[in-house]
C-alpha cells in the first residue's frame, strides 16, 4: 500500500510539472553586420554584437527553453557583411554559418537584406537552417509569398506560431532590379489574411508576430489608415485579433509595452534596437497549455562578453575581413568631419559631391551625410570608406527641372531647419532637445553642389531656398532640365524628396533615370581614390545659411546639443 501511495505521489508531481512551462523568446534586430565586438570603421572594440548575444542566449538555454528570433537587416551595414556579400562569394555565406551556429529558430527579411540584391539574399536563404519569413513579399508570378509566410516552433510541448512581415515601403527606396519578381502587400491586410488561417489550421498555443517595421506609424508623415504604411506594427496589433506578442524592428528603437488589441486583449510589443547592443526577451508562462502570463524585458549586451567558442570558430573569417579593411587606398589630404555637414556647406559633403559629379559627369549633385559623427583624413583604407559612405547605394544620373531641384531643397530644409525669429531659437529641428535627438533622420539632410543658393532661416517651410545661378555663373532656370547625380535610395523615392518635395509621381521616377552605375557608389569612390592617390577636400561655399546672426547663434547652441562642442 505504501508503495502504491508513493507511486501516486510521484505520478501526481510529474503530472503537475508537465502542466507548467516557461519559455523565453529572444529577439535580435537590425544587426547590420555586427557579428563581433569590433568596430571596423573606428578600429576599436565595440559593445554588443552577435558574439555577445550568443553568450547571453547560451546562458538562458542552460536555465530553460529558449526560442531565438531575428527581425531583419542583417545583410548590410558594415565591412564584415559587405566582404562576404560581394568580395568572397565562393564560400558559404558567413552569416548563414553564424546564424546556423547560434541555432536561430526563425528570422524575418529586412529592407536592407533586399538591398543587398537577389544574388546575396537568395544565396543566404538557401544556406540557412531556419525559415526566413515575409508573408507580404509576394512572388509576382505565383501570387504566393516569395519567402515563407510563417513557421511553427514546438518547445517543451508548447506550439508557437510566428508570422513574418516586412515593411512594404521598399519600392519607395530601392530600384526595382533589387526586388525583381516581387511586390509588397499592406501589413494589416496580410495579417488579416494569415492570422485566421494559422489559428484555424495550426491551433497554436501562442501567436507571435515578427515584423521588420517600426512602431511609429506617423514617421515620415505617415497616417494610421494609409495603404502600405512603412511602420504599421502597432496598427496591426490594434486592428488584427489573435496576437500575443509582436516583435518589431526597422526603426532602431527599443520597445517594451503592451497595447490593446481589437478584442481588448493586451499584446506585448518588443523591439531590440539595433546593431546587437540589446536583446529583447519575452518570458511566457503556460499552465495546461494556455498562456498564464507574458512579460517583456530588455537586456544590454555590454554586460555579456563575446562567446569564446563563437570567436574561435569564426576567427579565420574575422581575420580575412580585418585584412580587407586594412588595404590602403591613398590619402585624403585634409581631415573632414561629418558633424560639420549639419550646419551648412562642409568639406565632408563637398568630398561626396565631388566624387558623384566626377563619376557621373552630371551638372548638379544631391547628397546627405550618411554618418552622424565620424572623421577621416590622411592615409585612408577600405574600412575608412564605410565612414564616408555607409550603404551600398548605386549612383544615378536623373533628369530634373530647375523647379523640381528647388522643391527637393525646400523639402530638405523643411526637414532640417526651424524657422528662427530670434537668436535664441534652435536652428535645427529637435524632437528631444535634452537628449539631442533630431526630429528627422540626418541622412535626409540633403544639400546640392553645382548651383549657388541660400537657405533663409527667418522664412517658413517651403519658402526658404533661393537658387541664384548654376555654379559656372549661368542663370538657373526653373523650366530648364538639368542632369543630377543622386544615389539610388533617393532616386527611387527614399525620404520623399523627389515625390513630396519635387512633386514627381513615384511611377515616373524610373523614367527620369538616364544612367545608373553597375557597382555601388562606395566601390566607385574607392576606385577614384586609388586612381587619384591623393584627394584634397575643400569647401567651395556654393550655398550658405542666412541671416548670418541667426545662423551663428543657432549653430553654436545646436552644435553643443548634438556633439558637446
Amino acid at each position: 500500500m505504501k508503495k502504491i501511495i508513493f507511486l501516486l505521489i510521484v505520478f501526481s508531481a510529474t503530472s503537475l510539472f508537465s502542466q507548467q512551462q516557461t519559455i523565453k523568446i529572444i529577439e535580435t534586430t537590425d544587426v547590420h553586420g555586427h557579428a563581433i565586438p569590433w568596430d571596423f570603421l573606428e578600429n576599436k572594440p565595440y559593445e554588443g554584437s552577435l558574439a555577445a548575444v550568443h553568450t547571453f542566449v547560451e546562458k538562458q538555454r542552460e536555465k530553460g527553453e529558449v526560442i531565438l528570433l531575428d527581425n531583419g537587416d542583417i545583410l548590410q551595414g558594415n565591412p564584415f557583411v559587405y566582404y562576404y556579400n560581394f568580395i568572397d562569394k565562393e564560400r558559404k555565406h558567413v552569416w548563414a554559418e553564424i546564424m546556423n551556429y547560434m541555432k536561430y529558430n526563425a528570422a524575418t527579411v529586412g529592407n536592407h537584406d533586399i538591398e543587398a540584391g537577389h544574388d546575396v539574399y537568395d544565396r543566404f536563404n538557401s544556406e540557412i537552417n531556419f525559415p526566413w519569413l515575409a508573408a507580404n513579399a509576394i512572388n509576382s508570378e505565383t501570387g504566393k509569398p516569395y519567402f515563407k509566410p510563417y513557421t511553427i516552433i514546438i518547445k517543451g510541448g508548447v506550439k508557437i506560431a510566428v508570422l513574418g512581415l516586412i515593411t512594404p515601403a521598399i519600392p519607395k527606396w530601392l530600384p526595382e532590379y533589387l526586388w525583381k519578381g516581387m511586390y509588397f502587400d499592406d501589413m494589416v491586410k496580410t495579417a488579416e489574411k494569415w492570422i485566421p488561417e494559422i489559428l484555424e489550421k495550426e491551433k497554436p498555443d501562442l501567436m507571435v508576430g515578427l515584423f521588420h517595421a517600426g512602431g511609429d506609424y506617423t514617421y515620415g508623415g505617415g497616417s494610421y489608415d494609409e495603404e502600405k504604411n512603412e511602420n504599421a506594427s502597432m496598427i496591426v496589433a490594434e486592428k488584427v485579433p489573435g496576437f500575443d506578442i509582436i516583435f518589431i524592428g526597422h526603426d532602431h528603437r527599443l520597445w517594451n509595452k503592451f497595447v490593446e488589441g481589437p478584442t481588448g486583449k493586451k499584446v506585448l510589443i518588443l523591439g531590440a534596437g539595433s546593431r546587437g547592443k540589446n536583446a529583447a526577451v519575452a518570458e511566457v508562462k503556460f499552465m495546461d497549455g494556455k498562456v498564464e502570463s507574458i512579460t517583456g524585458d530588455m537586456k544590454e549586451m555590454k554586460d555579456y562578453g563575446p562567446h569564446p567558442g563563437y570567436m574561435e570558430k569564426f576567427a579565420p573569417e574575422i581575420e580575412a575581413v580585418k585584412n580587407y579593411v586594412s588595404e590602403p587606398l591613398g590619402e585624403i589630404a585634409d581631415t573632414v568631419w561629418s558633424s560639420q555637414a549639419f550646419f551648412g556647406d562642409s568639406k565632408f559633403m563637398d568630398l561626396v559631391h565631388t566624387f558623384q559629379l566626377n563619376i557621373t559627369g552630371a551638372e548638379i549633385s544631391f547628397a546627405a551625410p550618411l554618418s552622424f559623427n565620424v572623421s577621416l583624413g590622411g592615409p585612408v583604407t577600405v574600412g575608412d570608406m564605410f565612414k564616408l559612405y555607409r550603404y551600398e547605394n548605386m549612383i544615378y544620373t536623373m533628369n530634373l527641372s530647375g523647379a523640381e531641384i528647388d522643391g527637393v531643397l525646400e523639402y530638405a530644409a523643411g526637414l532640417w531647419f526651424e524657422t528662427m525669429n530670434s537668436t535664441s531659437t534652435h536652428m535645427l529641428k529637435f524632437r528631444d532637445v535634452e537628449k539631442g535627438r533630431l526630429q528627422n533622420a540626418y541622412y535626409n539632410f540633403e544639400s546640392a553642389e553645382g548651383i549657388k543658393y541660400t537657405v533663409d532661416l527667418s522664412k517658413p517651410d517651403g519658402n526658404r531656398v533661393e537658387i541664384t545661378t548654376v555654379e559656372n555663373g549661368e542663370p538657373f532656370e526653373p523650366e530648364s532640365i538639368y542632369r543630377v547625380a543622386v544615389n539610388s535610395y533617393r532616386g527611387s523615392g527614399g525620404g520623399g524628396h523627389l515625390t513630396k518635395g519635387a512633386g514627381i509621381n513615384p511611377d515616373e521616377l524610373a523614367a527620369r533615370i538616364s544612367s545608373s552605375s553597375e557597382m555601388d557608389l562606395r566601390y566607385l569612390i574607392m576606385e577614384q581614390i586609388k586612381k587619384m592617390k591623393s584627394v584634397k577636400p575643400a569647401v567651395n561655399n556654393n550655398w550658405k545659411i542666412i541671416p548670418e546672426n541667426f545662423y551663428e547663434k543657432g549653430k553654436e547652441s545646436d552644435c553643443k546639443i548634438l556633439f558637446g562642442k
